[in-house]
């Protein structure tokens, strides 16, 4: 059974879950987190109130709590609101703070060349017609950063079908999607079609789009696979090697510039590794084809700066960091743009690569997963 203890003023409640463990609950955030029909609309969860609508000064003066619920009663207003007390702990924002600089979000798995035996994958037809393997599918994603679909339709478009898996296309200047058709030059010796450093995309935009499809259609030459790295696990293994290296990338922002075609010209102006307000990795932009001068950094760190590029750069290029594996036609993978970077490596010989590409964001996918997970997010009653 849960127990609930009110503090001497009321404005601090302490629950004590049936396994001893505890967390202290400020009597605003419970009165403005409070799920009754009043507070929250039963349909869609979003609140009926703003915070002017609580009075300054709200208390608890009274605390039931039983196996499941605790009810607790707002002065001034004189209401008593149940509340899930599992929920609560759930949402206990009591705790040490042991977040530092680079770690991963929640729920986030970092990475390295060791996925190779074990590439999240899911099948097309399964991920269509079945909510558990879509929940699975897109789980692999959000925990690593990227995953393959296999078993697809080998047709013009059949990108748009993954899209609509779990969101919608964002349509840039490139179009609604992408073309990357070429067919290999037979009379050159060695690789006739040149590899790409892992990047990530569009690094000039302001947001990036935040997930890219690539699609396979034809794939008839030797060579040519995809290849991913976790930048988050080479931010991460910056940090450890060398931490001030780590802020200083962290710490100012790069600039990124496209212009590329007429009426065209794309800047942003942000860090290669960001982080959020509490020191959990956000993003990693890294595409040397399209950074602008760095203009940011003040002279006396510069030099610092550009040792610390130079490693990030060593670190993604290290083959114990890559994972690769080859698409065949109907094969495609996605990537979360924010943290996974892609390349391909040079193909030889005969034959044709015919690849569509196209963005997509991650909270449509999140929002898909989310509400695979939850299918129905109910009030405490």
């Amino acid at each position: 059974m849960f127990q609930a203890a009110i503090s001497a003023n009321g404005d601090i409640v302490t629950l004590t879950a049936p396994d001893g463990q505890s967390a202290r609950f400020h009597a605003i955030w419970l009165r403005d987190n409070a799920w009754d029909d009043q507070t929250r609309a039963p349909g869609n969860g979003q609140r009926l109130i703003a915070l002017r609508d609580i009075p300054e000064g709200t208390h608890v003066t009274k605390a039931e709590a039983s196996d499941h619920n605790v009810t607790l009663t707002f002065a001034p207003e004189g209401r008593s609101i149940a509340y899930d007390a599992g929920w609560l702990m759930d949402h206990a924002y009591d705790r040490a703070d042991t977040i530092t600089p680079g770690d991963m979000p929640e729920g986030g798995e970092a990475w390295d060349a060791r996925l190779m035996s074990a590439v999240p994958t899911g099948d097309f037809t399964a991920v269509r017609s079945n909510p558990d393997a879509r929940r699975d599918w897109l789980a692999q994603v959000t925990r690593y950063g990227f995953a393959k679909l296999t078993g697809g339709p080998i047709r013009d478009g059949a990108l748009f079908d993954v899209v609509d898996l779990f969101g919608h296309v964002r349509e840039t200047n490139y179009g609604r999607h992408f073309e990357v058709r070429t067919e290999v030059n037979p009379t050159n010796l060695a690789y006739t079609g040149l590899g790409l450093q892992a990047h990530t995309d569009n690094p000039y935009r302001d947001p990036v789009p935040t997930i890219q499809v690539l699609y396979c259609l034809e794939s008839s030459a030797a060579g040519g696979e995809n290849m991913v790295v976790d930048g988050f696990a080479a931010a991460r293994r910056l940090r450890a090697e060398n931490p001030a290296w780590f802020d200083v990338l962290a710490g100012y922002s790069a600039r990124f510039e496209y212009a590329g075609e007429a009426g065209v010209c794309l800047r942003s102006h942000r860090p290669m590794i960001e982080l959020s307000p509490e020191g959990r990795l956000q993003a990693v932009r890294f595409n040397n084809r399209s950074a602008a001068a760095i203009t940011d950094v003040p002279f006396e760190a510069m030099a610092d700066y550009y040792a610390a590029y130079r490693r990030l750069g060593q670190i993604i290029d290290d083959p114990d960091m890559e994972v690769s594996f080859r698409l065949e036609p109907g094969e495609c993978f996605l990537v979360d743009n924010t943290r996974v970077l892609h390349a391909r490596k040079g193909y030889a010989g005969t034959g044709t690569r015919w690849f569509q590409g196209c963005y997509a964001d991650m909270d449509g996918l999140r929002s898909t997963l989310a509400a695979l997970q939850s299918p129905r997010l109910e009030a405490a009653e």
